[in-house]
């Protein structure tokens, strides 16, 4: 009996050591990310999809081919376009803005993208020149976390599409 005493009571002490913020506590901070939430209004990222000229890589995420064609994501940015034709040098031809986005799927001629907490399909011109978004399912990802794995407490109307160092 004054063994299992002995162990509650150690039990016990050691909470503190495993949980010493306790929501009063001013002289301890809960810990907090490295990174700063990026948003944009719903509205906004509704209509930010579109097919602009190619561009550097700078943050390169995945690679996904489809006939001729290279698509690389642009972590939470959008997928840069690259001619395939010839693999030892594939050639870039557009980007697909797509803030928040961070994979692609194609079937059929028709690109899936998750951008941010939305799945989209888009259907490019058949010259390369035009973009349509075919259908977007809103709100079917998890929020993205941070790079150190926090989450944030998105404003009402808002979209979180990125994390920024602080």
């Amino acid at each position: 009996m004054i063994q299992k005493i002995a162990i509650l009571l150690i039990a016990l002490s050691l909470q503190s050591c495993l949980f010493p913020f306790d929501g009063n506590s001013d002289d301890v901070e809960p810990p907090s990310s490295y990174y700063k939430a990026v948003y944009m209004n719903r509205d906004a990222f509704e209509t930010s999809v579109s097919l602009q000229n190619s561009n550097s890589i700078d943050k390169a995420g995945k690679i996904y081919v489809y006939q001729n064609y290279l698509f690389i994501n642009e972590k939470n940015k959008g997928f840069h376009v690259y001619d395939n034709t010839n693999p030892s040098n594939p050639k870039a031809i557009k980007y697909i803005k797509a803030p928040g986005a961070t994979d692609i799927a194609i079937k059929n001629d028709a690109i899936y993208i998750n951008q941010a907490r939305d799945l989209i399909a888009i259907k490019l011109g058949a010259d390369l020149q035009s973009l349509t978004v075919t259908k977007r399912v809103k709100n079917i990802f998890p929020e993205m976390l941070s790079p150190d794995g926090f989450s944030a407490r998105t404003p009402e109307g808002k979209v979180l599409i990125n994390w920024v160092p602080k």
